[in-house]
């Protein structure tokens, strides 16, 4: 039976031509792709040999031009006819004209062609056509400046007859170069050449027919070729010529043209100038050079292959290499770049193959090691032993014993152990077993009894003295000495046993000393290596010792331990193998704690001297990946966490972590060296001196300067003050810095409190305290100070604390910090009344401030207010104010405030209805008037040196009962806080008034009395001394004599008579002839600028005289006002006696008065 899916004959075709029916479809479909695709190509093609064979006429239409150009001028220049010698004596021969001629033509440009044929038609130069020349060949031309420079040259040619001569002489000197001299200026000397090459084309020295300029071009040439073929410096210069030159003197076709040429079957017309003969001489030339060149880079690049291929070997054995190959590598590579570009352009030239570089097979691991650690210019770890020249000297530098020692061998000892070469880990792991208890407490009498032998007492009690002084070596220089002295007195076996045994006891917290113990042992090694073995042999068992114990405690010893190994390996006393088994046994039990701080330091100590280590490299690195992968894998704790971070890179510092030092001029690092290193009380004067010695002028300079002295957080926080005083003192010679150095301080003030950073709190701490020591000095005024005391608890604080502000969040109290500061710094020096009740007025603010801080939600009882910010805040208060009555919470401060604003807002209301006198009497005055002086100055303060003490003593006395009231709470004062702030506002209002002023009485003593005679007597001469002076106006006008004014008067019918409007200005002229004087009348016109200068200064000195009469005539008013005033008071004051003034008693003599008549005898006598 058949199937009845099976189809049948007639129905299997259909199918089939079904099927191959959509095959092809496709075909049809690839084949229509591929014809259009064939089509594209075939137009691409076509559109670039259109562009090649425009490129081939464009080049052979140049060629024509340039041959068609040099052609004209070559005759031109061959067939000239210059004028006679008449034709020159016509032309200018000014002197000054001449040699600007050959200034221009020295600095010439191609602008400035059309002026200098101008004045060749106009200027006689035959005398200066050698100095025409030497400018020529001087010039620092362009490559745009050789064809303008090449036509003032022919036309020159053209005038003067000796100036091809001249010019030639000059390019013999400054073409010619010698066999050994490389060229100085390549670049001037490849423009030289070309514009030398095209004057030769132009036929400036064609006649007589041997031609100079082709036999000076040719040696020229063979100069450039056969010098310097060592490392072929001339080749630039070369190809620079044939670049412009190789079709007229070698008659060479760039390759891609001869190409074209030969394709489109166009030929390309040779230049006619030179004769073809010659084109092949030159062009074997050029063809030799190249072929020596040639063989030149191949052996470079041989070369550089042999050091590539010993960087691999290197790479593979050590893993990594020097700083100084990978320099040499660089250089090569770059020569190597540099020579093979050359190439390919001198081939592209001269049309002749590049030479075959053999490039030698390298596998791809070894490429992957090139690329990565050889061709990266990113280098991440320094290669570097050491880390800089000074840790080099302390580890590398020792002491040379044989001066001291003379017949020590030179050769050091070997030493009793196996080399490094020899270890192994295996071998390590048989040595290094961890020994058991029982062999610890064997060995240890032993190693007592061999220390304890019998030895001299007297070398005993130097060597005992020697040994205590050891601690006390703490720099390089002493441990040397103690070194030297051990190697020529205390050299002993016994001797280097118990030193041993003293060094391994170094204290466990004298870390300090173990570089120098370390440098001690490598010192002394080579003539007693048995101290180095036994102290590292301790080291190893103390080790294993406390790896093996695995106990909580003597993590101080265990650090010792091992710090004092890592020392010693830097030292090369201990095998770096040995050190890195150290710290895989460490790493194997990575868990515990103890055993985390141990490789740690280790790595602290010697990882980085491991790590750049050649033989050592690859271990190291393998095993902080495994610490740090552990580290990654384990929960650590962070301290643990962060001290394995800080370990490994400390080995490998993170990229870029270098900070890089900002590069100033010198001047500017001097100035801040002195400012900010080297500024102290001691030697403030000598800076002083030399910031006196800078350019004040220079606007940048000072500035900077300015700058520096604002900046005052670089400076350190106890010499802020001498800075201060520094600024203080330059400010006298110049008054701008005082100005700027305060605004500066201000604004970077504010500035602070904007930008509210924590990093920048010391600098805010130091501005603030700057701020002070300016007014300690006077360059900042009261008005200040106080500004900035309101600014610091105001700016941005909302007093809300639903709303807080970004500026003063909760929680942020260094407010508090920078007003004590400023307080502490300078408020003992606000002394005067006004400035004492300001302050008063603040301290109540402040206080207000510090208890909104204090009571604020933010502090709790687990984390409550700061107490030292609490008592630093009172002790500031009682420092200023003894007296002062202290708050105790916020309503207390809150209440004070209110009434403090009450009392402003009550005086500002009486002094608005009530205006003072002083005010009337503005207001009565009209505009250019001067208004009553105020004499009160609130920045004038008054320092009394010696009651200074007494003083404080005082308010120290009177306060010792208020000392007790504390923030912390305590008995509330029995008046109320209503009742204190007016009591302190009385108080100042009374200090305003001088009659009920209290204070210290000023005691007077000799020195003030001498000094006020010595000061009476000096105003007193100095009066006497004026008076005696003639003091004569400055006579401005000149007045005119009265023979002559009276010939002006006019008479009586001249005045009579209706003047007229003149339009001029009568003056009279003073002519002096001889000794004998003339006066003429001299009319000038009423609108000339003397007649108008002239009526405007007399209109000027008659409105100063106005306004001097008028302030003269208000002054006597004023005074008659108040005489007037005081009449009207006196009569109304009640008559008060003092009672308790002290009345001075009349003198009366103890036996009467003297009669005169009894001793002289009475008048009626005589």
């Amino acid at each position: 039976m058949t199937d009845s899916k099976t189809p049948s004959k007639g129905e299997g075709e259909e199918g089939k031509k079904e099927l191959i029916k959509p095959e092809d479809e496709d075909e049809n479909d690839d084949e229509s792709k591929k014809l259009e695709m064939d089509d594209g190509k075939k137009e691409e093609e076509e559109e670039e040999e259109k562009i090649k064979k425009q490129a081939l006429l464009d080049y052979i239409e140049e060629l024509e031009k340039k041959d068609k150009r040099r052609q004209e001028a070559r005759n031109k220049n061959i067939n000239v006819k210059r004028p006679e010698e008449s034709y020159f004596s016509k032309l200018d021969s000014n002197l000054k004209k001449n040699t600007a001629f050959v200034r221009k033509v020295k600095n010439f440009s191609a602008n400035q062609l059309n002026g200098l044929l101008n004045d060749l038609k106009v200027l006689n130069l035959s005398k200066y056509v050698t100095e025409i020349a030497s400018a020529v060949t001087e010039a620092k031309l362009k490559v745009a400046d050789i064809l303008p420079a090449c036509e003032l040259c022919c036309a020159l040619h053209r005038l003067y007859a000796d100036f091809e001569n001249a010019l030639m002489e000059c390019w013999k000197k400054s073409l010619t170069i010698k066999s050994d001299e490389p060229v100085s200026n390549n670049l001037k000397y490849k423009i030289d050449l070309k514009l030398y090459a095209e004057l030769v084309l132009l036929g400036l020295w064609a006649v007589p027919p041997p031609s100079r300029g082709l036999q000076l071009l040719g040696s020229i040439i063979l100069s450039l070729v056969h010098n310097q073929k060592e490392d072929f410096s001339n080749i630039s210069a070369i190809l620079s010529f044939l670049r412009s030159f190789g079709d007229v003197y070698a008659g060479l076709i760039p390759r891609e043209m001869a190409e074209a040429s030969k394709k489109f079957n166009i030929s390309i017309p040779s230049m006619t100038i030179i004769p073809s003969e010659k084109h092949k001489t030159v062009r074997q030339v050029f063809q030799d050079y190249y072929d020596s060149f040639c063989k030149h880079l191949i052996k470079n690049h041989n070369e550089l292959q042999k050091f590539e291929t010993h960087s691999r070997s290197i790479l593979q054995t050590k893993g990594e290499l020097s700083t100084n190959r990978k320099a040499e590598y660089n250089d090569l590579l770059t020569e190597y770049k540099k020579l093979l570009d050359y190439a390919r352009q001198f081939s592209e030239i001269l049309n002749a193959p590049m030479p075959v570089l053999p490039i030698e097979e390298v596998t791809k691991s070894e490429t992957t090691v090139i690329d990565e650690l050889l061709l990266s210019h990113d280098e991440r770890f320094p290669l570097g032993i050491w880390e800089d020249e000074e840790t080099q000297r302390f580890y590398e530098c020792l002491p040379d014993l044989h001066v001291f020692l003379p017949q020590l061998p030179i050769d050091a000892p070997k030493q009793k152990r196996t080399s490094i070469s020899e270890i192994s880990e295996e071998i390590l792991d048989e040595e290094i077993e961890l020994p058991t208890d029982e062999t610890d407490e064997e060995k240890k009498p032993e190693t007592e009894h061999e220390v304890e032998a019998v030895t001299d007492t007297k070398t005993k009690y130097i060597f005992n003295d020697f040994l205590f002084h050891l601690p006390s070596c703490c720099n390089r220089d002493t441990v040397d000495n103690m070194a030297i002295e051990f190697v020529l007195n205390l050299n002993t076996k016994h001797n280097q046993k118990k030193l041993a045994k003293h060094l391994f006891g170094v204290n466990r917290t004298r870390l300090d000393l173990l570089p120098f113990y370390s440098r001690l042992v490598a010192t002394i090694h080579l003539v007693a290596p048995d101290v180095a073995t036994d102290l590292c042999q301790m080291l190893k068992q103390d080790f294993l010792y406390h790896v093996q114990k695995k106990d909580q405690i003597n993590i101080e010893s265990k650090i010792k331990v091992v710090r004092f190994i890592g020392e010693l390996i830097k030292f090369k006393m201990y095998s770096k193998l040995e050190g890195l088994f150290c710290i895989k046994i460490l790493l194997q039990d990575f868990s515990h704690h103890h055993h985390i701080e141990m490789v740690c330091n280790l790595f602290e100590t010697c990882g980085r001297f491991l790590f750049n280590h050649p033989e050592s490299r690859q271990r190291t690195k393998v095993y902080l990946e495994q610490m740090m992968r552990k580290k990654s894998v384990m929960a650590l704790d962070s301290r643990y966490a962060t001290m394995t971070e800080n370990a490994f890179y400390a080995v490998i510092p993170r990229e870029g972590g270098q900070t890089v030092k900002k590069e100033r001029p010198p001047i500017h690092e001097f100035i801040r060296q002195i400012l900010y290193h080297e500024l102290s009380r001691q030697n403030v004067s000598m800076v002083i001196k030399l910031l006196h010695k800078v350019d004040w002028n220079d606007p940048e300079l000072s500035a900077y300067v300015v700058k520096c002295l604002v900046n005052a957080w670089n400076v350190k926080y106890f010499n802020i003050k001498t800075l201060a005083g520094l600024v203080a003192d330059i400010s006298r010679h110049y008054e701008k810095i005082q100005i700027e150095v305060v605004d500066g301080v201000l604004e970077d003030i504010r500035l602070g409190l904007e930008v509210m950073e924590p990093k920048y709190n010391q600098r805010r701490i130091a501005m603030v305290k700057y701020l002070g020591e300016l007014y300690y000095y006077r360059m900042a005024d009261s008005s200040d100070i106080l500004k900035v005391l309101y600014l610091l608890i105001s700016l941005g604080v909302t007093f809300n604390y639903n709303n807080p502000s970004p500026l003063d969040p909760p929680g942020h109290t260094f407010r508090l910090s920078l007003v004590c500061v400023l307080l502490e710094t300078c408020g003992q020096y606000l002394r005067s009344a006004t400035s004492r009740k300001k302050l008063d007025y603040f301290l109540v603010f402040f206080q207000n401030y510090f208890w909104y801080k204090f009571t604020d939600p933010f502090w709790t009882t687990e984390n409550p207010f700061p107490p030292r910010l609490r008592h630093m805040v009172r002790d500031c208060l009682l420092s200023v104010r003894p007296k002062m009555i202290i708050f105790h919470n916020y309503a207390e401060s809150q209440e004070a405030v209110e009434e403090l604003k009450k009392h402003f807002l009550s005086k500002l209301k009486t002094e608005i209805k009530q205006p003072t006198a002083a005010t009337t009497t503005t207001t009565t005055t009209g505009v250019g008037e001067l208004n009553p002086i105020d004499e009160k100055d609130e920045s004038e303060v008054e320092f009394v040196e010696g009651n200074d003490e007494e003083c404080c003593e005082d308010d120290e006395r009177e306060s010792s009962d208020e000392e007790s009231q504390t923030f912390e709470g305590g008995n509330p004062s029995s008046q109320s806080q209503g009742e204190d702030i007016p009591s302190i506002l009385s108080e100042s209002n009374e200090s305003e008034n001088p009659t009920k002023m209290q204070g210290v009485q000023k005691v007077k003593c000799q020195e003030d009395e001498d000094f006020m005679n010595a000061f009476d007597k000096l105003v007193a001469d100095q009066i006497q001394d004026r008076m005696r002076e003639r003091i004569t106006p400055q006579q401005i006008d000149i007045s005119v004599p009265l023979h002559v004014r009276a010939n002006t008067k006019k008479t009586y019918e001249q005045l009579k008579e209706k003047s007229e409007e003149t339009q001029t200005v009568n003056f009279i002229l003073m002519i002096r002839k001889g000794n004998k004087h003339s006066y003429k009348s001299l009319n000038v016109p009423i609108m000339s600028e003397l007649a108008i200068n002239l009526k405007e200064q007399e209109m000027l000195e008659r409105m100063e005289k106005e306004k001097v009469k008028k302030l003269t005539l208000d002054i006597n008013e004023r005074l008659e006002e108040e005489d007037y005033q005081d009449m009207i008071n006196q009569t109304q004051r009640p008559a008060v006696s003092n009672l308790n003034r002290e009345r001075k008693q009349k003198y009366q003599h103890p036996k009467g008065a003297p009669d005169v008549d009894l001793i002289f005898g009475s008048s009626k006598g005589k």
